[in-house]
C-alpha cells in the first residue's frame, strides 16, 4: 500500500453518475495520474490517499486510489491553488494570490468568520466579499450533504438533485419522511426511499410508508399497461409489496383521495386511479371529442377526386379504400385499421393525394424511428417519430410528468403544431401518455388520421388507445378486409389472417416465405436458430445476419431472450483480439454487438454525421425498442458508442449501460412497430399466459419476406386457440361515451328537450 498527498491540479474525466474520476495530482511539483471514485472532489483541493500503482495497458502508470480524505491545506501555496482553481466563483489565480498574501495562514478563517475583511484586498468590493463567502460556505455545506447522502447509498447525481431541492432541510426530510422525495424528485422511487427509511429506523407501518407504497403500486401497474386498478387488486398488491394487511391499505385510501393523490370511482367495480392518470384519460377523451368534427361535403366531388387519383397512379381502389378517402373528407378524425396485406399503405397514399389537392399541409408520424422510416419509404413523404414531431424538451422526464400529469414537449396547447392534417401509423403502439401529448399540441380543425392493426399487441406504455377508440363507436372507423398480398402469393399474410381467425395455419413448407421446422428439444432448436440466422437466411432474403431477427415470447428460460442472446452473440459476434469488451450484469457487450434501448431516455443526445464525419443533425431522445450496433467501447472515457438506424450516433456512459441489452433476440412485444426481412421464432413450450393468439399474430406480422417457426406444432396450434390475453385496466372507451352523452344531454337541455 502506498500513501500519496497533494492538490488536485485538474480533473481529466469524471463519470457524474458513479463518481469515477481520472485526475492529475500535484505532489511536490511532480504530476501523478490518479484514478478512483471521487464523487465530491473539486480542482484545487488538497487530498491524502492510499492505494497502489498500476500499469494501464493503454494509458501507462496510474495511481489507483482505495481510500482518500480531503484535508485542510497546510501551507499558503495550497490555499492559493485551491482558491485560484475556479472552485470558488469570482476568484481567479491573480486574486487568490493577493488574498493569501494579505491573510496568509489565516485565509480560510477570514473567509468563513470575517468575510467583510476580504474588501481590504485590492479588487474586492464589499458585495464581492459577501458573494465569495457565500460561495465558499455553500461548497462546504454541499460537500457535507453529499457525504451524508452517500452514507445511504445515494449516488452523486441524485445527491445533487436532493441538495438542490431541499438545501439544509434535507437532513430533516431524510430522517423523518424520506418518502417525500418520491413526490418531489425525479429518480427517487419508492424502493430508494424505503431503503433509506429502513436505515433511518422508520417502521414498516408508518403512514408515510403506506401512502407512498400505495402510490408506488399504482405506478407499477402503469408500467404494466394499466390506467387504474380495481380496489381489491390494489389493496392486495400493495399489501404484498409493503408486508402489511389489505385492511392497512384500505384505511389510507380516503386520506389519499382527500389529498387529491388518487381518484376513486364507484361503478360495477371500485376503480382507483393515480390522480394524474385519471385526469390524463379524461382530458384525452375530451380533446378527442372536441377535435371530432363532421363536414358537409359533396360526395360527387370526392368521387371525382378518387377517379383522378386512380388514373394518375394507374390503380383501382377497392370499395373499402374508397370509403376511407370519403371518410377523411367528411370527418376530422378517422381510424383506418386492417391486418397485413390489406392495402393500408395504398389507402394512406390516396388520402395524402386528396389532402394535397385540397391544399392542406400534412405531417406524417409513427411511434418509433423504424416505423417512421418504413412510412417514409412506403409513401415517399417524410415521416418522423411522434416524439420528434412534438419536439422533446431537453429537460424532459417522463416519470416526473406521469406523476404530475405534465408533458415533456415543446409543442403543446401554448405552442401547437402548425399543420392541417396529421397521419399517425402503427397506432396500436401509442400509449395514453403520448396520445394525450399529441392532442394537446393540436387545435380544433386539425384533421387526425390514425392507422393501425387493432389485433396487434397493445402499447408497451399504459392504455389501450386504438382499441378503446374503436370500441367507443364515437369515431369513423374503416376496416380494410380485402387481402391483396395474399393474391400475390404471400403465405405470411395468409397465415396471419388464419391465426387471427383462430384457424390452423398451413405447415407443409410449400411456401416461399412461411416455413415450419419441427424440433422437439431445446438444443436442436438452438442449433437450427444459429444455422438459419448465420448461414441460411442471409442469402435467401439478401440481407445481413444482423437484419434477421429472432423473436421469442419469453424473457426467461432456455429459449427466452436472455439465454438466446448469449448463444447468438457467441456465434454471430465471437470474441476477437480486435474487439473490445465491457462486462455488464448479464454478461458482456462486445464491439459489433446488436443492442436495443430498453427504456425511454428523453435526455440522451444523438448526432448524425456525414461521410466526412461532420455533424449534420443532432437531437435528444432514444426510445424503448430502438436498435443499433456497438461501434466503440472506450475504457478511458468509460463510454460505449452505439449507431442506431445506421445514422444516429449515441454515447452511453458505463453507468447507464442498464438501458441497453443485446438484441439478437427480442421479445415479440418489443418488436412492435418493426418489420424485418426475415424473422425466426422458437415455439417449443412455455406458460399459457404468454403463449396466446395475439402474441403469435404480432410476431408473424413482423416478417416482411420470410418467417420460420422452429419447435413444436402442437404448441403452435395451442397458441392459435388460446385467446386468454391479460386484461388491461383502462376506461378511455367508457370516458368517451360518458362525455359524449353529457354533451348531448346539455344540447337537448339548451333547446328545452
Amino acid at each position: 500500500m502506498t500513501y500519496l498527498k497533494g492538490y488536485v491540479d485538474h480533473i481529466r474525466f469524471r463519470n457524474e453518475d458513479n463518481g469515477y474520476t481520472v485526475l492529475s495530482l500535484d505532489v511536490d511539483g511532480d504530476e501523478e495520474t490518479v484514478v478512483g471514485l471521487f464523487p465530491f472532489l473539486n480542482e484545487g483541493e488538497y487530498i491524502s490517499m492510499e492505494g497502489d500503482y498500476v500499469d494501464h495497458p493503454v494509458h501507462g502508470p496510474q495511481f489507483q486510489m482505495r481510500t482518500y480524505e480531503i484535508v485542510a491545506p497546510d501551507d499558503i501555496d495550497s490555499m492559493e491553488r485551491y482558491l485560484g482553481s475556479g472552485a470558488i466563483k469570482g476568484i481567479g489565480p491573480a486574486l487568490a494570490k493577493r488574498i493569501t498574501k494579505k491573510f496568509k495562514m489565516d485565509t480560510f478563517r477570514v473567509i468563513e468568520e470575517e468575510p467583510e475583511r476580504l474588501a481590504e484586498v485590492k479588487g474586492i468590493s464589499e458585495k464581492k466579499a459577501r458573494a465569495i463567502a457565500v460561495e465558499f460556505s455553500e461548497k462546504q455545506e454541499m460537500r457535507q450533504a453529499m457525504m451524508f447522502l452517500s452514507g445511504y447509498g445515494i449516488n452523486n447525481n441524485l445527491a445533487v438533485k436532493i441538495y438542490k431541492e431541499y438545501g439544509d432541510h434535507l437532513y430533516t426530510i431524510i430522517q423523518e419522511n424520506p418518502y417525500k422525495m418520491t413526490d418531489d424528485i425525479a429518480g427517487v422511487g419508492f424502493k430508494i426511499a424505503d431503503e433509506i427509511a429502513k436505515k433511518v429506523g422508520i417502521g414498516s407501518n408508518s403512514d408515510y410508508r403506506i401512502i407512498s407504497g400505495i402510490f408506488y403500486t399504482l405506478m407499477r401497474a402503469l408500467n404494466e399497461g394499466h390506467v387504474f386498478l380495481p380496489k381489491h387488486i390494489l389493496c392486495r398488491n400493495a399489501a404484498h409489496i409493503l408486508g402489511v394487511t389489505p385492511e392497512d391499505i384500505e384505511e389510507h385510501l380516503l386520506e389519499m383521495m382527500i389529498d387529491r393523490k388518487i381518484v376513486i370511482e364507484e361503478d360495477k367495480e371500485t376503480r382507483v386511479y393515480a390522480a394524474s392518470q385519471y385526469h390524463m384519460e379524461v382530458n384525452t377523451a375530451r380533446m378527442l371529442l372536441d377535435l371530432n368534427i363532421h363536414y358537409d361535403i359533396s360526395v360527387s366531388e370526392v368521387e371525382t377526386m378518387i377517379a383522378m387519383i386512380e388514373e394518375n397512379e394507374q390503380i383501382t381502389f377497392a370499395e373499402k379504400q374508397k370509403e376511407a378517402i370519403h371518410a377523411v373528407a367528411e370527418d376530422s378524425i378517422v381510424i383506418l385499421t386492417g391486418g397485413p396485406g390489406t392495402g393500408k399503405t395504398t389507402t394512406i397514399n390516396g388520402m395524402i393525394q386528396y389532402f394535397e389537392h385540397e391544399g392542406l399541409d400534412i405531417r406524417l408520424a409513427a411511434p418509433t424511428g423504424r416505423a417512421a422510416k418504413r412510412m417514409t419509404e412506403a409513401t415517399g413523404y417524410q415521416a418522423m417519430t411522434i416524439h420528434r414531431l412534438l419536439e422533446i424538451n431537453g429537460e424532459a422526464d417522463k416519470e416526473r410528468d406521469l406523476r404530475k400529469g405534465a408533458t415533456m414537449f415543446e409543442r403543446n396547447a401554448g405552442n401547437p403544431l402548425e399543420t392541417d392534417v396529421i397521419i399517425i401509423d402503427e397506432m396500436s403502439m401509442v400509449d395514453l401518455y403520448l396520445m394525450n401529448a399529441l392532442l394537446q399540441a393540436m387545435v380544433p380543425g386539425t384533421r387526425l388520421v390514425i392507422v393501425g392493426d387493432s389485433n396487434q399487441l397493445p402499447s408497451i406504455g399504459a392504455g389501450n388507445v386504438l382499441k378503446d377508440m374503436i370500441a367507443s363507436e364515437q369515431f369513423k372507423v374503416v376496416e380494410l378486409n380485402q387481402i391483396f398480398r395474399q393474391e400475390e402469393g404471400s403465405h405470411i399474410v395468409r397465415n396471419a389472417h388464419l391465426i387471427h381467425q383462430g384457424r390452423p395455419v398451413e405447415l407443409d413448407n410449400k411456401s416461399r416465405d412461411f416455413f415450419f421446422l419441427q424440433r422437439n428439444n431445446i438444443q436442436d432448436v438452438l442449433g437450427v436458430l444459429v444455422y438459419l440466422v448465420r448461414d441460411k437466411l442471409p442469402g435467401y432474403v439478401h440481407a445481413k445476419p444482423y437484419d434477421i431477427q429472432v423473436l421469442t415470447p419469453m424473457r426467461k428460460g432456455e429459449l427466452g431472450v436472455e439465454r438466446l442472446n448469449q448463444v447468438m452473440q457467441q456465434y454471430l459476434n465471437p470474441p476477437s483480439d480486435e474487439k473490445k469488451e465491457k462486462e455488464v450484469a448479464f454478461g458482456l457487450f462486445r464491439e459489433g454487438d446488436k443492442v436495443m434501448q430498453i427504456k425511454n431516455n428523453y435526455q440522451l443526445e444523438w448526432e448524425m454525421r456525414n461521410s466526412k464525419g461532420f455533424t449534420v443533425d443532432k437531437g435528444v431522445g432514444v426510445f424503448n425498442g430502438d436498435m443499433g450496433i456497438i461501434t466503440e467501447i472506450n475504457d478511458y472515457t468509460e463510454k460505449i458508442t452505439v449507431l442506431f438506424d445506421e445514422t444516429k450516433e449515441v454515447q452511453y456512459a458505463y453507468a447507464n449501460l442498464d438501458e441497453l441489452e443485446l438484441a439478437y433476440a427480442v421479445t415479440i412485444h418489443k418488436s412492435q412497430g418493426s418489420e424485418y426481412p426475415a424473422v425466426v421464432m422458437p415455439i417449443l413450450s412455455g406458460p399459457r399466459v404468454l403463449f396466446h393468439r395475439n402474441l403469435l399474430y404480432t410476431g408473424v406480422t413482423r416478417a416482411r419476406n420470410c418467417l420460420t417457426i422452429v419447435g413444436d406444432r402442437n404448441m403452435l396450434f395451442s397458441m392459435i386457440q388460446n385467446v386468454n390475453e391479460q386484461r388491461r385496466y383502462t376506461t378511455l372507451a367508457y370516458r368517451l361515451n360518458q362525455i359524449a352523452n353529457e354533451s348531448n344531454e346539455d344540447g337537448m337541455d339548451e333547446f328545452g328537450l
